[in-house]
């Protein structure tokens, strides 16, 4: 139920070690893990390898400044441009093609689309489609099915929306003082209207207190996760907690504390990432059995289609949907210098 992170370019031997033990789940990658392509590549062929049971390998690859592999692969623009520069046909193919370059290196699962409304988080900022539910749903909407079209799961985030706070949950717990209505009418309704529609495979929450409704961060909410996510809006996908070696789940204590609550209001996968020793120490002292249930939620995760990074470059589809989203990258960048 844990996925971890990698300290460089190459498996070390303590870190095989780590992702063999029952209670890890998979890895999730950053730019310290990438320096070309070709390296990338071999990296994610030793783990397969040298890693004796299926785990789900994910990163960050949103686009925008959250884009962990940039060197060789599509500049991806941030999802604010698709509404703010009027090119929403593009969302799609952005979707199609962020999924496939991540296939084509064989990762999984990119943790996407950001589902918050508004720019004003220190947090989100661009990440966010746009602030008004009927406008950026479509482009949202769009997104997903690029993902889906080509196979990848879909992971929403930061349910019920972290738009709204100004504190970065990197940093401190942010705190949510807006009445309930407001969170209810507003910043869940992305994550509502896509789970009616079936479109999300996965939910991420927030490290965020909604002080008019619950106590504790989201992301380890039973209120949030139980009651909200899985009873009212019938939610039976995976939900992540975001990560828990953030500054802003440190309201909920050690990381063994911070795993277990998370697990106990209702998470089936946990991140735990930069923090080695917080690993070890979850590992070594967190009493936990996956569910057979979380069993085949974490394998429902996993890519189903193969495809070569030659192939994929070699399609037209690929090559317009490329110079398209290179183009808007750098009119988004023009955009916001004049803006700034």
């Amino acid at each position: 139920m844990l996925l971890i992170d990698l300290a460089g370019y190459e498996l070390a031997q303590e870190e095989q070690e780590l992702l063999e033990h029952p209670l890890v789940s998979g890895l999730i990658l950053f730019t310290r893990n990438f320096h070309d392509k070709a390296q990338l590549q071999a990296l994610i062929k030793s783990v397969r390898q040298r890693v004796k049971k299926p785990l789900l390998i994910t990163v960050d690859q949103e686009g925008g400044r959250v884009q962990r592999f940039r060197e060789g692969f599509t500049k991806l623009p941030a999802m604010q441009s698709f509404l703010q520069l009027d090119r929403l046909q593009l969302a799609q193919e952005a979707g199609w093609l962020m999924s496939a370059e991540m296939f084509a290196l064989d990762i999984d699962l990119s943790f996407a689309p950001v589902l918050d409304l508004g720019h004003c988080s220190k947090a989100i900022g661009d990440r966010s489609f746009g602030e008004d539910v009927a406008t950026m749903l479509p482009v949202a909407e769009a997104f997903i099915d690029g993902m889906r079209e080509i196979g990848m799961a879909t992971t929403g985030k930061h349910f019920p929306g972290h738009g709204h706070v100004i504190a970065d949950s990197h940093l401190e717990t942010p705190f949510d003082d807006r009445p309930k209505e407001t969170i209810f009418n507003h910043d869940i309704q992305p994550f509502k209207q896509l789970i009616a529609k079936g479109k999300l495979s996965a939910i991420m929450p927030a490290h965020v207190i909604y002080t008019q409704c619950d106590s504790q961060p989201a992301s380890g909410s039973s209120y949030w996760l139980k009651e909200i996510l899985r009873k009212q809006l019938q939610f039976n996908g995976v939900i992540f907690s975001d990560d828990l070696g953030m500054k802003g789940a440190g309201f909920m204590g050690n990381y063994v504390e911070r795993s277990e609550k998370a697990l106990q209001a209702g998470c089936d996968l946990l991140l735990l990432c930069n923090e080695p020793d917080g690993v070890v120490q979850v590992l070594d002292n967190l009493k936990y059995q996956p569910t057979s249930t979380q069993k085949e939620r974490h394998l429902s995760l996993m890519k189903r289609k193969q495809i070569s990074w030659s192939e994929l470059t070699a399609s037209p589809r690929w090559q317009q949907a490329h110079q398209q989203l290179a183009t808007l990258q750098d009119q988004w960048l023009e955009w916001k210098a004049q803006n700034a």
